[in-house]
């Protein structure tokens, strides 16, 4: 339990691991979210398209 409170207290800048963590688990956040919306996210973009397309 100590460690966790030095850990929460310790002001120092993040590293570069600590960067490439979060690189990471934002990097897998998206790549779930677009494998699960993948025919939605398609749909809305040829909707669009449609959209801008001059008659």
């Amino acid at each position: 339990m100590e460690t966790l409170i030095k850990l929460m207290r310790d002001e120092e800048g993040a590293t570069m691991a600590e960067y490439a963590l979060l690189l990471g688990l934002v990097t897998v956040a998206i790549a779930t979210v677009v494998a699960t919306f993948r025919g939605q996210l398609a749909a809305q973009f040829t909707r669009a398209g449609t959209a801008l397309t001059p008659q």
